[in-house]
């Protein structure tokens, strides 16, 4: 059941060569299936059981044959054979339901113990991870591909297993029973084998493009109906149907040709198959007149025939699904291999000789982005930002300024210069030491999709009701909060959707207020609102900024004129820096340009 739960997740998966290095790595993953070793081996053993039982039936049904035509040599009556059978069958189930219970048991445990693994790995990740690859990506890895992984500890691991089981025990039978019309039989495999992988490989490789090509199709459907706006004030509906039918014509054209491979491949498989059958009936026929068989071992050896049948082509899907469970399993071990960062990942508290006081000292940094060596973002930076200052950073689009807020948050580190707080290098103060007295509200504000108050108690998760409502007071929120019909429990939507541009900004600073961090970093936190949503910002954002080290990065110069200092870059140097009344006096200079462009406007 797990294998067809899967199937339509799975289907698309990139899969490996079944390799030793492949091997290795799928081995690898069982480590995870060790604290449940018990239950495992003991499923095992009950696949045994289960071969066991379900291959004795052809031959109860030879003895009962035999035994109702008087040709057993055993004279046992035909109601023992029965009763042998039904005792038989109530043994094959109550050993079907534990086996299949105890590898569910083993796999959903173990994928758990793999999912939190690779969780955790992934949250330790630094910056630079996340920013080289996409979201989508990753969260396949956490989806996709350990679901493909579950799938083989449930399913395909005891197919596999039971299948070879049934093969040589199928084998070792019609050879007891009957050793020429095994011959027989055997002679006619590779004929059919021959036909399989020859046709399998094309009907796959085309059913393969036919899924690409509808694939294709839905993209447009997506991409019109997502930018219906432009399609309608273009009047473009005549080209978007155009689009869509050419690629759903393609689409039937390579569904057509992959059914006509399939009927080809089905009719010849067909006669194959028939043929060994007429050919196994008629040497069996003569075996039967030469009393070298009876109407039992006839009956047994087809059974068993069909047995080995239904194992052979069983082993080919089970081939691919190996084949992307190792592809899976690669993925995820070269994930679990990434180097992390040093971040705890249990809640802790501040110790006293990390605490700072807020004072933050670039010194002569210079940095470029990891995936672009060759570009200087920031060049030979010298900032000093003591105690209590608010520090204002101006500059044109790509002058470095969104970089300086990421290298205090130490996202990244710089490629030289020393980065010191309070007088210390940024190196020496952990991670989730340092993090923790800092605060971040940006521009795009993220709120989580559940309730207002879980997205406020975010900044300080041990913090009382009476201090969450408090920090939503001072940052202008708990008026239009009250509104709502659940207040703090209205629940915000995917990404904070349900609310407005302002009130989603003084949810991201009562947020930041509860965590009352000792440096505050400002992204350009009103530059998308409108002016009374602006207003009602500021006024929070000022209650923020009391008392605390603040770095404010401003598209808008008039809400940084109050500003300790202001930090002008250009090309990622500091060309300018000082008070707001101090550089509007510099002639020619790029912030009195600034600012005469935005009054001008």
């Amino acid at each position: 059941m797990a294998r067809h739960r899967n199937s339509n997740i799975t289907q698309d998966l990139p899969k490996s060569r079944l390799n030793r290095e492949g091997i290795k790595e799928a081995l690898a993953l069982f480590r995870y299936v060790k604290p449940y070793r018990a239950q495992f081996f003991g499923a095992l053993v009950l696949i045994g059981l289960l071969s066991a039982a379900s291959l004795s039936f052809p031959y109860m049904f030879k003895l009962l044959i035999d035994s109702a035509r008087g040709d057993s040599p055993l004279s046992i009556p035909a109601s023992y054979i029965m009763a042998a059978m039904f005792c038989i069958l109530i043994f094959q189930v109550l050993v079907a339901f534990f086996r299949s219970y105890l590898f569910t048991l083993v796999g959903e445990k173990s994928i758990a113990d793999i999912r939190k693994d690779i969780y955790k790995h992934m949250i330790q990740m630094p910056m630079e991870f996340f920013t080289q690859r996409r979201v989508g990506e990753l969260s396949n890895r956490v989806s996709v591909d350990v679901a493909q992984i579950q799938d083989t500890i449930i399913s395909i691991i005891p197919q596999i297993i039971r299948g070879i089981l049934t093969f040589v025990i199928c084998i070792c039978l019609i050879l007891f029973i009957s050793p020429k019309l095994t011959l027989l039989m055997l002679c006619m495999i590779p004929l059919t084998t021959v036909i399989a992988v020859v046709f399998g490989r094309r009907v796959k490789a085309l059913s393969r493009k036919a899924q690409d090509q509808l694939a294709e199709s839905g993209i447009v459907v997506q991409e019109s109906l997502q930018g219906i706006t432009n399609v309608k004030a273009f009047s473009n509906e005549w080209y978007e149907l155009r689009r869509f039918t050419r690629s759903i014509s393609e689409s039937v054209r390579l569904a057509l040709k992959s059914g006509i491979q399939q009927a080809l491949f089905s009719s010849l498989l067909l006669f194959s198959l028939f043929s060994t059958v007429i050919l196994i009936v008629w040497y069996s026929s003569r075996l039967m007149l030469h009393g070298d068989l009876t109407y039992g071992d006839l009956t047994a050896f087809i059974i068993y025939t069909a047995f080995l049948g239904g194992t052979l082509a069983n082993f080919a899907d089970l081939y691919n699904q190996l084949q992307k469970s190792i592809g899976a399993t690669q993925r995820v071990r070269e994930l679990l291999r990434e180097s992390t960062e040093n971040v705890h990942i249990v809640n802790e508290q501040l110790k006293q000789e990390y605490k700072l006081s807020g004072k933050v000292s670039f010194r002569n940094i210079s940095f470029s982005y990891p995936g672009r060596k060759d570009v200087a973002v920031l060049k030979d930076i010298n900032i000093e930002a003591a105690h209590g200052q608010q520090v204002a950073i101006v500059g044109p689009s790509g002058a470095g300024k969104s970089t300086i807020t990421s290298l205090i948050l130490r996202f990244y580190e710089p490629d030289s210069g020393q980065l010191l707080f309070d007088d210390k290098p940024g190196a020496a103060i952990p991670l989730s030491q340092l993090r923790m007295q800092m605060a971040l509200v940006p521009q795009d504000v993220h709120l989580f999709g559940g309730t207002i108050y879980e997205n406020i108690i975010y900044g300080k998760p041990d913090a009382t009701e009476a201090e969450v409502i408090e920090a939503a007071k001072k940052a202008n929120a708990h008026e239009f909060i009250s509104r709502f019909p659940e207040a703090y429990q209205t629940v915000v939507g995917e990404r904070g959707i349900k609310l407005s541009g302002g009130q989603r900004q003084r949810i991201a600073i009562a947020r930041a207020i509860l965590k009352d961090p000792v440096i505050l970093i400002l992204d350009e936190a009103t530059s998308s609102l409108d002016s009374e949503s602006e207003a009602l910002v500021q006024e929070a954002l000022g209650n923020l900024m009391k008392n605390r080290t603040s770095f404010v990065i401003a598209h808008r110069l008039s809400t940084i004129r109050n500003a300790d200092q202001i930090i002008v870059l250009d090309e990622g140097r500091v060309v300018e820096s000082g008070t707001h009344e101090e550089l509007v006096r510099i002639e020619e200079g790029l912030y009195k340009n600034m600012s005469r462009m935005q009054l001008s406007e």
